[in-house]
């Protein structure tokens, strides 16, 4: 279905919030410094708080009435990455980023509607052009930042008296009203450009257009993508509030606000990359409103959405196009829009509210999630990235995702995703530049850590430009070292954040140990700062494992920020493209129906490694001796690799760590009749298979990976091998499974569960088909009827019969009693018993209306 279309087949909200795993930011235990040494020892004073919530510092804070904040972002350029994130930023400008334009055709510059208001255009470029610039910002290549100033400064020509800019046909696309949304990104690329340039084009440019917004009625603030998605111009809005101080921008929010989607009572619609946008917008209107209520919404609905479709490990949710109920499973996905959308959410809420549950977040997607959304070298990249996904091939899933296009092949994707390849560019560069935070209190904050360099103003009076070099190898490694670098001594807060995982932790200044504690996740080191001082900060990193309860009590592991996932063996295979943009299916090349021992998965486990580095295996040999850190065989054992200098460590060649853990194969566990791994059932399994060790591997480095764990036990609980089914067709937002899983529908129109239905076919003979996996004898049937009268186009059908295989030969079942085709009932039919192994159903359809099963047994 086009993208622009899809969002009337959006699905409403569903019920309740789910048990499981915490949905909102933990409320993590308060870690200690442990051991503090003796006050003559003491380096300075350590204050024990975040932030201060005020008007003050160098970086644009607030301008009243717009609430306070406790942080400020610093300008794109002031940060330098270093590091295994320099090395992902140089991937991405060789890459599917910095060289798109040289594959997509929505980025001709010749022929763009953004540069040529009387040619088309719509999404593509703003998304591409808002990623591609602070790349270019962060790693100053020129070849990038020259396509960055050719397209801003093109842009910035194609504006009309009126305010508008870019294709007139979007002036009215919506209803004869304009479409706003594919201006939100690029004016968030203009706010990074002016930042970076100073071209002073770009603040009337912006008041131009968002003068021409504000004269608009109200409906044109609820109209399709812009609807949901109005938090990203509020921010532009308030941004320049606070350069110019027009009050009718505030004017301009509260309207945006009133009209849009109402997320301050609820979920308004389930579209993933919506609800990775739209549901910190009541917090960012509460900067405005004053009112506590906005921001209690923002957090209930992280809450909801993470409570029902974020039960598996990675920091992201069940989103494959829309969340549906019933399809949160660990083999949903989370489309890379929202990935690198959601980072975006955390990182600004951080900004906001100085809460670091948020940024912990942030972490957990861009280490767990983002790396697997693209190919080694970052030139193709998939629709979905999944916790447990075993084959990433071509075909389209029907029990799995909702699209109608194969969604996990790594592809440039120019027209099948579309979205997500001229999208993702921003994930790496936006992460780049919040490392570092300028605080209200003329202070630095490192709120992310990864080897980088920042250099700002900080100090008293009219400040002092310091530099900052963070030295580390985290997330692979718990010690980050930071070094001031100054012309003269200064005093400034230098905050330190503390992971909500951390349970303990430790800081020195100068090699002296000093009296830390953590007060809503931030350590104030406050003092007179000189060149060379030194600050060490000490993340002891434990290995532990979460149970998500509503995902069939599986297990993930983590240590640190990481998640590990099963090392399986990947064979790559060319599909399509070009030598130069080769794109590529994922096939598993070892065993991945793997469960955890369950003394292994509760085990108590050490921290750190040990010294005696192994080399790295080669491929299909988990390799190596471990340290004696991870609780022997009755827990997890963590093995740091040897990797060529500069690897990639979100690879499997690169990786600098592995754990080893105890398992046994679940032989019941398997993938279905399109190559998608099996749905989990309950844990413990019953496995009497072999006891075997197994390699597990950080989650980002693994494209093919199993997350999200059974554990596993000799007196266990038996799983069904479930069957095989297919059929003379399925919608493609429907499953091929949800005739078999097992829900009890509470009516013939129940759109809370998965469906199977034959849409779009009409008046046909259809069938559906189940391979029991072995010979059976089968005496019954039973089916219980999709039917939407009211609201679509499915009925009961006319008439059906039950077949078996017979040889080559399918037989209508003999003796039959009446085949029933009651609506909100189960229809059973019996018959002559037959052994066989493969049934079908075969349903004759209703002139002008089609059919669909929700369920379906045979015994």
């Amino acid at each position: 279905m086009p993208r622009r279309d899809f969002l009337g087949a959006t699905l409403a909200a569903a019920g309740g919030l789910a048990v499981g795993m915490t949905a909102t930011p933990a409320e993590a235990a308060e870690p200690t410094g442990g051991a503090q040494p003796a006050a003559a020892t003491q380096p300075g004073a350590v204050s024990a708080s975040m932030p201060p919530a005020t008007r003050g510092g160098y970086y644009v804070p607030n301008r009243t009435p717009l609430q306070p904040v406790p942080f400020q972002k610093l300008p794109p350029g002031a940060i330098e990455p270093r590091g295994w994130l320099a090395q992902q930023l140089d991937l991405q400008v060789n890459g599917l980023c910095g060289r798109y334009d040289e594959v997509s055709d929505f980025l001709v510059y010749t022929t763009n509607g953004w540069v040529d208001p009387a040619k088309d255009a719509w999404e593509e470029l703003p998304y591409w052009l808002r990623g591609l610039g602070d790349l270019g910002y962060v790693t100053g290549d020129a070849a990038v930042l020259a396509k960055t100033k050719r397209w801003i400064h093109g842009i910035i020509d194609t504006q009309a008296a009126d305010g508008w800019f870019g294709p007139e046909r979007l002036r009215t696309s919506l209803e004869n009203g304009p479409d706003f949304w594919p201006g939100m990104p690029l004016l968030a690329a203009f706010r990074s450009w002016y930042e970076y340039s100073g071209d002073e084009r770009v603040i009337p440019f912006m008041t131009r257009y968002l003068q021409f917004q504000n004269t608009q009625p109200p409906e044109v603030f609820n109209r399709s993508w812009g609807a949901f998605r109005w938090g990203d111009n509020i921010d532009s809005a308030y941004w320049l509030y606070n350069r110019t101080g027009d009050a009718w921008l505030l004017d301009l929010v509260r309207k945006m606000h009133a009209g849009s989607a109402d997320y301050t009572n609820g979920i308004p619609n389930w579209h993933n990359v919506n609800l990775a946008q739209g549901f910190r917008e009541p917090l960012q209107y509460g900067l405005l409103a004053g009112d506590e209520k906005y921001s209690a919404a923002t957090y209930r609905n992280y809450a909801t959405i993470m409570g029902q479709y974020g039960q598996f490990p990675g920091g992201g949710f069940a989103g494959d196009e829309n969340s549906r109920p019933g399809f949160g499973d660990p083999r949903q996905g989370f489309e890379t829009c929202g990935i690198v959308e959601l980072m975006h959410t955390f990182e600004m809420l951080t900004r906001f509210t100085g809460d670091t549950d948020w940024i912990d977040r942030c972490e957990e997607l861009a280490f767990n999630s983002l790396p697997a959304s693209y190919d080694p070298r970052q030139q193709v990249m998939h629709y979905i990235t999944c916790a447990n996904s075993i084959q990433l091939d071509e075909t389209v899933k029907h029990g799995q995702f909702q699209n109608g296009f194969a969604m996990q092949a790594y592809k440039y994707g120019v027209h099948q995703y579309r979205c997500c390849p001229h999208n993702y560019g921003m994930g790496w560069p936006y992460y780049a530049q919040e490392l570092w935070l300028a605080t209200t209190d003329n202070g630095l904050a490192a709120s992310m850590y990864a080897a980088s360099k920042v250099t700002a103003r900080v100090g008293s009076g009219v400040g002092t430009e310091v530099t900052v070099v963070q030295d580390t190898e985290y997330p692979f490694d718990e010690t980050i070292s930071f070094t001031v670098q100054a012309a003269h001594s200064t005093r400034f807060p230098l905050y330190l954040r503390i992971p909500g995982w951390a349970t303990e932790f430790s800081v020195s200044v100068n090699s002296a140990r000093v009296p830390a504690a953590a007060q809503g996740g931030w350590v104030k080191l406050d003092r007179t700062w000189r060149s060379g001082d030194r600050v060490k900060l000490v993340l002891p990193m434990r290995v532990t494992t979460r149970v998500w309860t509503e995902n069939q009590k599986t297990i993930s592991v983590d240590r640190g920020p990481l998640t590990y996932s099963l090392a399986i063996d990947e064979r790559y295979e060319t599909i399509g493209g070009t030598t130069e943009w080769p794109e590529l299916a994922v096939y598993p090349a070892s065993p991945w129906n793997y469960g955890l021992v369950a003394t292994a998965a509760h085990g108590a486990t050490g921290s750190g490694v040990s010294g005696a580095d192994v080399a790295a295996p080669s491929a299909g040999d988990g390799g190596g001796a471990a340290d004696g850190g991870g609780g022997g065989r009755g827990g997890f054992e963590v093995v740091r690799r040897r990797v060529a200098a500069g690897a990639d460590p979100f690879t499997r060649e690169g990786v600098p760590l592995e754990l080893k853990a105890r398992g046994r194969r679940i032989p019941e566990w398997e993938a279905d009749s399109e190559g998608v791994v099996g749905l989990l059932q309950g844990s413990p399994a019953r496995s009497v298979q072999p006891m075997e060790d197994i390699t597990l591997i950080p989650m980002g480095a693994a494209r093919l990976r199993i997350s999200s764990f059974p554990t596993v036990d000799a007196n266990g609980i038996q799983w069904r091998r479930r069957r095989r089914i297919t059929a003379s067709h399925v919608n493609d937002g429907d499953s091929l499974e949800a005739a078999d899983d097992g829900r009890v529908p509470s009516s013939s129109a129940d759109q809370s569960i998965p469906r199977f239905t034959w849409w779009d076919r009409r008046g046909s003979t259809e069938w559906i088909e189940y391979d029991l996996r072995e010979s059976r004898e089968i005496s019954q049937a039973s089916a219980y009827w999709f039917d939407d009268t009211g609201t679509g186009q499915c009925r009961v059908p006319a008439s059906w019969r039950v077949l078996w295989l017979d040889g080559n030969t399918w037989r209508p079942v003999d003796q039959p009693t009446q085949y029933g085709v009651l609506r909100d009932a189960f229809n059973g039919v019996r018959f002559a018993p037959v052994r066989a192994q493969r049934f079908r159903v075969e349903a004759v359809l209703r002139p002008t209306f089609s059919g669909g099963i929700l369920s379906l047994a045979f015994s």
